[in-house]
C-alpha cells in the first residue's frame, strides 16, 4: 500500500510539472482556422481523445522516447494505474481493457491477492539462484503437474522447467526436442523441427525460426537451420512434412497472433499420430490459449489422450503480469534431459514461482472456467449480431472462451482508434483481425459496456 501511494505521489508530481503548459493554452476562437476549430470540437465530444501534443502524456513521452529503442509504435495514452478490467492514463481517463495485457492479466489488473504475494515474498526472499533449492520453484512444478493431470490434459505430464517468458519456454522446448532426437537417432539426422504457417512462437532466434512470417524473420536472417513449415489444419500435408528427420513438432491449439485460428481436433489427432510414427516430440504452445482462457485449464484438454503433447509451454497468464514461463515435460522427454543441458539465472525465482503457484490454483478452478465459457457466449452472441448488421465488414467470428477474433474485410486500425477514444482498448492479430482477450474475471456488465463502445466505434468509422 505504501509503495502504491508513493507511486501515485510521484505521478502526481510528474503531471504537475507538465500540466501548466495546458493552463497557458488560450484560444482566440475568431483567429482559429476551421480545421483547428473542428479538432477542438472533436476532442470535446470524445470521452478519451488521444492526448494532444501539449498534454502531460505527450510531454512525458517526448522526454522518454529519445532514450528508448523504437521497437514499438505506441498510441498516445500513458497508463499509470490499473484495477480489475480498467486502466487509467496520466490524465486520469479510464479505459475498459479488452486486451488484458495481451492475454496476460487473467485475474485483471493489480489483483489484490497477487499484489499481496509479491509484496510479502519481496520481503522474504527474491533470489538465491538455481544453484540451490527454494520452496516455491518445486511447489509450482508440483502444482502444474498435478493440476494438469487432474484437468484431463497432458496424460504424461511429469516434470517442469521454470523460466521467465513464453519465448524462453519455447526455446527450452526446442532444445529438449533436439536432445531427444539426438538420443533416438545417434546418427545426428533427426534434427528437424516443424511449425506451421500463421504461428507465432516468440522473437528469440530459435522461437523466431519457428515463426514463419517474413515480417519477423527477414530482418534477422539467416534463421536457425533445421526448421520446416507445415500447413496449419491441413491433415493431408502432415505425412510429407513430418518425416523420420523430424525431432519435434510445435503447434498452437489456437493461434493467437496468427488471427485466432483454431486447430481442428482432427488435425491435432492426426499430427500426434504421425509424431508417434516417426518418434518426434509433440509440443503444444499454449502460452496464449492455455491457463483457463478457453474455458478449460488447457486448450487441448478435451482431446483424446493419444493427441496429448509430450511438451507443453506456458507463460502470459501464469504470472498475471509478473514475468514467468514454464515447460511441462513428459517422463519420456524428462529422463533424457541431464544436468547442464539447460539453465536460467532468474527462472524459478521465489517471487515469480510463488505468484505462478497462486495463478495455477486460481485458474484451475472449475467455477472460473465455467464462467469463461458463459462470458465467451455473450461475446459471440453480440459479435454475430454485429456480423449480421455489417456483413461486408465482419466476415467471421473465431475462437473459444475468451480468446476470440473478428475477421474484418479491411484494416481495423480506425475502429481500434475510435474505440480507444471512447474508452475501450482492443488489439489486432493476423491479417485484419480484431482480437479479444479480456481478463477472465471481467463481469457481464463490463462485457456489454465494452461491446456497446465497439458498436459505436464501428458506426462512426462507417459514416
Amino acid at each position: 500500500m505504501a509503495l502504491r501511494l508513493s507511486m501515485r505521489r510521484q505521478l502526481a508530481t510528474l503531471a504537475s510539472t507538465v500540466r501548466p503548459r495546458l493552463a497557458q493554452r488560450t484560444y482566440a476562437t475568431s483567429n482559429l482556422s476551421d480545421a483547428v476549430k473542428q479538432s477542438i470540437a472533436r476532442e470535446a465530444s470524445l470521452p478519451n481523445p488521444d492526448p494532444a501534443t501539449d498534454s502531460p502524456s505527450a510531454a512525458l513521452v517526448g522526454d522518454h522516447a529519445q532514450y528508448m529503442v523504437a521497437t514499438y509504435a505506441r498510441p498516445g495514452p500513458v497508463f499509470v494505474r490499473g484495477e480489475g478490467s480498467y486502466l487509467w492514463d496520466l490524465e486520469n481517463r479510464r479505459y475498459l481493457d479488452f486486451t488484458a495485457g495481451i492475454a496476460v492479466n487473467a485475474l485483471g489488473h493489480c489483483d489484490p491477492e497477487v499484489s499481496r504475494i509479491i509484496a510479502d515474498q519481496s520481503h522474504t526472499l527474491t533470489h538465491a539462484s538455481n544453484l540451490y533449492y527454494n520452496p516455491w520453484t518445486g511447489e509450482l512444478s508440483k502444482a502444474l503437474v498435478q493440476k494438469t493431470l487432474a484437468s484431463g490434459a497432458m496424460q504424461d505430464a511429469a516434470t517442469v522447467f521454470v523460466c521467465n517468458s513464453g519465448s524462453e519456454a519455447n526455446e527450452a522446448a526446442i532444445k529438449f526436442a533436439r536432445k531427444v532426437g539426438k538420443i533416438v537417432d545417434p546418427s545426428g539426422q533427426k534434427t528437424e523441427l516443424v511449425s506451421f504457417n500463421g504461428a507465432f512462437h516468440g522473437r528469440t532466434m530459435g522461437a523466431l525460426s519457428a515463426t514463419h512470417n517474413p515480417k519477423y524473420q527477414e530482418p534477422f536472417a539467416p534463421m536457425v537451420p533445421g526448421f520446416q513449415q507445415g500447413k496449419f489444419n491441413d491433415i493431408n500435408a502432415i505425412q510429407e512434412t513430418v518425416t523420420e528427420k523430424t525431432c519435434g513438432v510445435i503447434v498452437e491449439p489456437i493461434q493467437g497472433e496468427g488471427g485466432v485460428q483454431v486447430a481442428s481436433d482432427e488435425f491435432l489427432i492426426a499430427l500426434a499420430k504421425r509424431c508417434k510414427e516417426v518418434g518426434a516430440v509433440l509440443v503444444y504452445d499454449e502460452i496464449q490459449c492455455g491457463m483457463g482462457r478457453t474455458g478449460s485449464f488447457w486448450a487441448h484438454g478435451h482431446l483424446p489422450k493419444e493427441a496429448h503433447p509430450d511438451i507443453l509451454t506456458t507463460a502470459k497468464a501464469l504470472g498475471n503480469g509478473f514475468p514467468v514461463g514454464a515447460v511441462v515435460v513428459s517422463k519420456n522427454v524428462s529422463e533424457k534431459i541431464m544436468v547442464g543441458d539447460h539453465g536460467t539465472t532468474f527462472g524459478g525465482n521465489p517471487v515469480a514461482a510463488r505468484v505462478a503457484h497462486h495463478m495455477v490454483t486460481r485458474l484451475s478452478d472449475a467455477k472460473l472456467q465455467e464462467s469463461v465459457v458463459a462470458k465467451g457466449e455473450i461475446f459471440r452472441t453480440r459479435f454475430e449480431a454485429l456480423r449480421e448488421k455489417y456483413p461486408d465488414l465482419i466476415k467471421e467470428v473465431r475462437g473459444k472462451g475468451l480468446i476470440l477474433g473478428l475477421q474484418m474485410s479491411q484494416d481495423p486500425s480506425p475502429v481500434i482508434k475510435a474505440a480507444r477514444e471512447r474508452g475501450l482498448l482492443i488489439i489486432t492479430a493476423g491479417v485484419n483481425t480484431l482480437r479479444f482477450v479480456p481478463s477472465l474475471t471481467i463481469s457481464e456488465a463490463e462485457i456489454h459496456e465494452g461491446l456497446d463502445i465497439l458498436e459505436k466505434a464501428i458506426a462512426v468509422t462507417r459514416s
